[in-house]
């Protein structure tokens, strides 16, 4: 959960989250829209689904225990290099070179790195390496993220604090905070489309379908909408094929808009109304709620759904 997320925005999720699935055989057994659900306004939903698959693997394949070896740790789903490596060296006191963030500023000022990142990450991560203790493996990771989380931080740091200080080589050419350099970030897109908000014909129940589970929000529930697409708001009648049955839909007034890591989206909702598509997922709008509808989703729901569009 902490991957890409604070810890002040993790905590509630991970107490409900615990509450509900106290162990990693639960939490194999258990079904994978419950924990969308669970999930559900967290963001980066592919974590979920991975962490899902991962507990799954370790109860069928590792007897419910995760293997102490970084390598085999690797091939879990939704092991990357720094999980892997925090693993071994926290939970098993192996040596693993574990590299954040916070490790790469450290790096960048102790060594003086000027290259801008990301092109700098396999030299801060070989330089990392060459520190590495002989023992106290999980105990070194942790105070050397803690170092730079509390004191190399990236905004005036305490130098004067720093047990590291004498062999930093930014610090005597004062050009601490200007590692590590990054190059301009480029302008997230904006993408758009039209979302298709289908209700029976007394607006008690909304038609939702699962997405892809591959991709963006993959495995969520959600309304139709077109391809979300760079360039002009896309015309009604022009992506009418989109749309999840032929009816009499119309636009409603306003925009929804969202942000995510990596472009902007706004959205035009078109409405309708029919009994058709039966056998396929009605929802009872009393029951929103329950359902793994993503922040996005949930936003175009209310749009469609405000008082003053009802008829």
């Amino acid at each position: 959960m902490l991957q890409q997320t604070t810890v002040a925005a993790v905590g509630p999720y991970y107490q409900k989250f615990i509450g509900r699935w106290p162990s990693l055989q639960a939490l194999a057994k258990g079904g994978l829209d419950d924990i969308l659900r669970q999930w559900a306004g967290l963001g980066y939903y592919r974590r979920a689904r991975l962490l899902h698959e991962c507990a799954r693997k370790v109860a069928r394949d590792f007897d419910g225990r995760f293997p102490d070896d970084e390598a085999l740790l690797r091939r879990l789903p939704g092991f990357g290099p720094y999980t892997a490596a925090a693993l071994t060296a926290i939970a098993f006191d192996k040596p693993a070179n574990v590299v954040d963030g916070n490790v790469e500023r450290i790096m960048a000022r102790m060594f003086a790195v000027k290259t801008p990142l990301p092109q700098a990450r396999p030299k801060l991560r070989a330089l990392a390496a060459t520190l590495l203790p002989r023992e106290r493996h999980g105990d070194y990771a942790q105070a050397l993220m803690d170092l730079g989380a509390t004191v190399c931080t990236p905004r005036n740091p305490a130098c004067g604090l720093c047990p590291w200080a004498s062999a930093c080589r930014a610090r005597d050419p004062g050009i601490v905070e200007s590692l590590p350099r990054r190059r301009k970030p480029k302008a997230k897109p904006l993408r758009r489309a039209i979302a298709f908000v289908l209700t029976d014909k007394e607006k008690r129940r909304v038609y939702l379908r699962r997405r892809p589970a591959q991709g963006l929000l993959g495995g969520m529930m959600g309304v139709p909408s077109s391809a979300w697409r760079e360039g002009l708001m896309p015309d009604l009648a022009g992506v009418a094929d989109e749309a999840p049955l032929k009816a009499r839909w119309r636009l409603i007034p306003g925009v929804v808009r969202h942000v995510f890591s990596h472009f902007d989206l706004e959205l035009r909702v078109a409405v309708a109304s029919s009994y058709r598509l039966r056998g396929r997922r009605w929802v009872s709008v009393a029951k929103l709620d329950r359902e793994a509808l993503p922040s996005v989703m949930r936003k175009i729901v209310r749009h469609a759904l405000k008082p003053e569009r009802r008829p």
